[in-house]
């Protein structure tokens, strides 16, 4: 970067090119658990605290249109934690993810719907080693709205391997967050950049409600 120059300057021209909305979206609600929203627990992160918050509107708005909503959390086998190959020896926090565990339980303010699909995943993105690919495909969307946690690891995962499937991402800005603005907001300003459109809520509500 030249001195003196914004990441902004430096981009611009570069990165950065919007995508839009396709003709079918389908709303992502990403590991919105309780170990992000539990203070005192490992994974405690505020901004998830307000990235639930901020969602429950945006939910209600996918419902009323008749959005398909898709819900991710992780879950690991317990005792050996294999399923959670090498992640789990990276990051053993992420342990706390096993069935009967109440930090593995949805936040109840985004608790999924019973006809609304849940996803289980052992790594970052909700794509890898998943069904939601074809699932997504078969049902014609083009388009993934993402909510959820954390900014820095699942969602910018989901958000390159959206766009690696083929499918136009959008990242929720007051829908998303992590344990520190810092990379928080790195990351959306590299998914903005590379691989997706970072919008605000309204701008969703809005074309939803269309």
């Amino acid at each position: 970067m030249t001195d003196g120059q914004s990441a902004s300057d430096n981009y611009k021209g570069v990165w950065g090119n919007r995508i839009g909305f396709g003709g079918r979206p389908a709303l992502l609600v990403i590991d919105f658990m309780q170990g992000y929203t539990t203070e005192g627990a490992p994974l405690y992160a505020p901004g998830v605290v307000n990235a639930v918050a901020e969602t429950v509107e945006l939910l209600d708005a996918a419902r009323r249109a008749g959005i398909p909503v898709v819900h991710t959390n992780i879950r690991y086998h317990p005792g050996h934690f294999a399923d959670g190959g090498m992640w789990v020896r990276k990051a053993p926090v992420m342990k706390d993810m096993v069935e009967g565990n109440p930090l593995a339980a949805f936040c109840p303010e985004v608790m999924p719907l019973e006809h609304e699909v849940v996803i289980s995943k052992q790594y970052a993105s909700a794509f890898f080693g998943t069904s939601l690919a074809p699932m997504l495909h078969a049902m014609g969307v083009d388009t993934v709205v993402l909510t959820g946690c954390s900014t820095s690891g699942c969602i910018r995962a989901t958000a390159v391997d959206a766009i690696q499937h083929g499918f136009r991402t959008i990242v929720v800005r007051d829908c998303v967050g992590d344990r520190h603005d810092g990379p928080h907001e790195a990351n959306l300003f590299d998914i903005d950049s590379k691989y997706g459109d970072v919008v605000n809520k309204q701008e969703v509500i809005d074309r939803f409600g269309r």
